[in-house]
């Protein structure tokens, strides 16, 4: 396949996954990492040994239009999930969000429309919905900005359709549920569970217990990407990736814990909660559009499916070479 991609946001979770995938499925892909001194990769410096060396690094930064657009130079399409996601981090440094994720999605945009490519894959994020008012959710659902994280990829969103409506550029825009598996950061709620436990501790730390999330698992998120970057059917359009079910953070963490064999008990945590008006409290995709616009369909679906993919993801963080870069004793902001 002659078609080069550029992925932003590589060295991420879902981003690392997504390159890998790329390269196996016969793209030429150039990886789009942070610029640091490290000259680290993320996780891209541990991807699997199939791909390793089969894909072009470029580090950089989201923010900068020169690099941005350096960096798509002779691509045909782009695939950008660089973004800040941490929700407590966006009430700390909410600057940061809009420079990073509404400026930043501008430049991709921008530089997609000068050098013309062929296809822009823009990702969302279920908590532009807020807290449901309707179940299950489809891309009608109103948008409701209840963190500044959520306000931010409602206006990187906007940018990005603007640029469709305005000027004809091809996005697609992609949103993701709550995706989860190998690699995801502490930060989130399933790593935070399965790290403690794999640890020893028996009575674990948690924010809110009652919201409930449409965990979507990365193999299924990933497809989701693949299933837009070659459909036809999805420019200008929104499309929902979800599962189309809905659990509790409580009996997501009963469930990990039979999983692992372990009985726990949970305690909350006064600093893992939201201000009460920003909390999401229900997200359930409806995903009828991926279906019909990308013939995406989710392998990990219902509550079996999730079963599965814990099962995939909790051997993962248990073996020692992967728990160790968490730091489960703390909380990860």
């Amino acid at each position: 396949m002659s078609q080069t991609v550029l992925v932003t946001g590589a060295d991420g979770f879902i981003g690392s996954h997504l390159t890998e995938a790329l390269v196996r499925a016969g793209y030429k892909v150039r990886a789009f990492v942070l610029y640091n001194s490290f000259n680290s990769w993320g996780w891209l410096d541990r991807c699997a040994p199939d791909v390793k060396g089969k894909f072009e690094v470029f580090a950089g930064d989201i923010r900068d239009p020169h690099g941005v657009r350096t960096a798509m130079q002779g691509c045909d399409a782009v695939l950008h999930l660089a973004a800040l996601i941490a929700i407590p981090y966006s009430y700390h440094s909410p600057d940061t969000y809009v420079d990073t994720n509404i400026k930043g999605t501008l430049n991709i945009v921008q530089a997609a429309r000068e050098l013309g490519l062929s296809k822009v894959i823009h990702t969302s994020t279920s908590e532009v919905y807020g807290t449901a008012r309707f179940v299950p959710i489809t891309e009608e659902h109103p948008l409701q900005g209840q963190s500044p994280y959520s306000a931010s990829k409602i206006g990187a969103d906007q940018i990005a359709l603007s640029f469709h409506a305005a000027f004809g550029t091809p996005v697609t825009v992609i949103r993701p549920f709550n995706t989860y598996g190998p690699r995801q950061s502490a930060r989130a709620v399933i790593p935070t569970i399965i790290t403690q436990i794999a640890n020893g501790k028996r009575e674990l730390k948690l924010g809110a217990l009652h919201p409930t999330r449409d965990f979507n698992f990365v193999v299924d998120t990933v497809a989701g990407f693949l299933a837009a970057l070659k459909s036809e059917h999805g420019v200008g359009e929104v499309i929902n990736l979800g599962s189309n079910y809905e659990i509790s953070i409580g009996d997501t963490a009963r469930t990990i814990a039979e999983v692992m064999g372990a009985h726990i008990q949970v305690l909350s945590d006064a600093q893992r909660l939201r201000p009460e008006k920003s909390e999401v409290d229900r997200l359930w995709a409806s995903n009828a559009k991926a279906a019909e616009l990308l013939g995406w369909q989710p392998a990990y679906g219902d509550l079996d499916g999730f079963r599965r993919g814990l099962v995939e993801t909790v051997e993962w963080f248990s073996a020692s070479e992967n728990l160790g870069m968490y730091k489960a004793d703390i909380y990860n902001l």
